[in-house]
């Protein structure tokens, strides 16, 4: 029993799936932490609890001291810029790595086309909250995002990482890594050129699918290598069938140079 146990954690640490499954969850939990705050009553200007803090008229009227102040409604707007600002970067990182690379692919584009379409809501949701002017107004919009959030996630994470995983070419690992290094704010190599002589064999064919994905129609980069790499033809055949183009610069003997792209078409299916 211990044994086999074993063998279900050392498989599940080492599965794509699974580690690309945990950040995409942690970040969508410090969304989902970020939305909180907005969501929970926030503590009014000028409350308190001692002999001071007033308790209204005889009349039950709310004192002025517990009512919100124009410096309370400023922080409320701060708060609610800087959610909407990281949200924003999460749905941009996963749209242009994620998404990306599994919209050129038969069997996920349809999930992709879905996706975008919860994403166009969910944008709506955000603008809301972004133009959302006192605190009312914000709760309810966080209130609406974070619903829409949590549809994304489960979609994202049971349906599209699968889909990835399932590609040709073991892309999903380098895509998580870009899509953490957009999150950091940094930006993805889009160098014309990948020379992948260095670069050990086992990570040469996520390396070029992952600039694949990167491709805008159109585009197009150099893969350099120092034998035919007709394995990978045969991968991105199977993964972007009309979808790519392979043009050989240079065929050897010692190096090899080959132009791939992606056409401004859309493949039939």
């Amino acid at each position: 029993m211990t044994q086999s146990s074993g063998v279900f954690i050392q498989s599940t640490q080492t599965d794509p799936v699974v580690r690309a499954g945990a950040v995409i969850r942690t970040e969508y939990e410090r969304l989902h932490a970020l939305l909180t705050t907005l969501v929970e009553p926030q503590p009014t200007a000028g409350a308190g609890d001692g002999e001071g803090s007033g308790t209204g008229d005889a009349e039950g009227a709310p004192d002025r001291a517990t009512t919100a102040s124009p410096a309370s409604a400023s922080v409320t707007t701060t708060a609610t810029t800087g959610v909407v600002g990281e949200i924003r970067r999460h749905l941009t990182a996963s749209a242009e790595t994620l998404h990306a690379a599994a919209a050129h692919a038969p069997e996920s584009r349809l999930l992709v086309s879905a996706l975008r379409i919860a994403r166009s809501a969910l944008d709506r949701h955000v603008d809301a909250l972004d133009a959302a002017g006192g605190s009312a107004s914000a709760t309810a919009a966080a209130q609406r995002v974070e619903a829409v959030l949590s549809v994304h996630r489960a979609v994202e994470e049971d349906v599209l990482l699968p889909a990835l995983a399932a590609l040709p070419g073991g892309v999903l690992p380098p895509l998580v890594a870009d899509y953490e290094t957009l999150l950091r704010g940094g930006s993805l190599d889009t160098s014309a050129v990948i020379d992948v002589r260095p670069v050990p064999r086992e990570q040469r064919h996520p390396l070029v699918f992952a600039r694949y994905a990167r491709l805008t129609p159109g585009g197009t980069f150099t893969l350099v290598n120092n034998h035919d790499p007709k394995p990978l033809h045969k991968q991105f055949e199977a993964a972007h069938p009309g979808a790519y183009t392979w043009d050989y610069v240079e065929r050897g003997p010692a190096k090899w140079q080959i132009r791939i792209g992606r056409p401004n078409h859309r493949p039939c299916t």
